[in-house]
């Protein structure tokens, strides 16, 4: 006695739901970037960086230069199904400080103010090019004078 037409209807109904559930959209926030009313708290000229750690917190990225400014970022991606992430929305909230460490201003720039930025690229040229370990090896057999390999 196999499945009747109900069973058949039940369970095509159910992969039918499953299919839907994992096509979903899914939208993810990651990192955190203080709200306007929290940055309305801090004070030019008179919060210092630990009052503004206090108040906001610390970020999770700061300057590269020793006091260097703050940066907190929170980015909202979107997913729906098999396709990639989409960025739908981001934040940078910058705090910068003067060299007392006082609270010096505070910026708040989103995706639409984000540009490319090229990465310097620090590497070592190389004379080598497209060719194997064995022609380098090759190429040195007739540069090696009985002299150099004796002491």
């Amino acid at each position: 006695m196999g499945i009747g037409r109900t069973g058949r209807a039940v369970a095509l109904a159910g992969l039918v739901a499953l299919a839907l559930a994992g096509c979903a959209e899914r939208v993810r926030t990651h990192g955190y970037a203080p709200d306007e009313a929290a940055l309305a708290e801090l004070v030019p000229g008179t919060d210092t960086r630990a009052s503004v750690a206090a108040k906001v917190g610390r970020p999770s990225t700061a300057g590269l230069m020793q006091g260097g400014d703050w940066f907190y970022v929170q980015s909202r991606w979107r997913d729906f199904g098999a396709r990639a992430a989409v960025e739908i929305s981001r934040e940078v909230v910058v705090v910068s400080f003067d060299a007392q460490n006082v609270l010096r201003e505070t910026a708040r720039y989103g995706l639409e103010d984000g540009r490319v930025v090229p990465i310097s690229r620090r590497t070592t040229e190389t004379t080598i090019r497209n060719v194997s370990l064995i022609q380098q090896l090759l190429r040195n057999v007739g540069n090696i004078r009985a002299e150099q390999l004796v002491d």
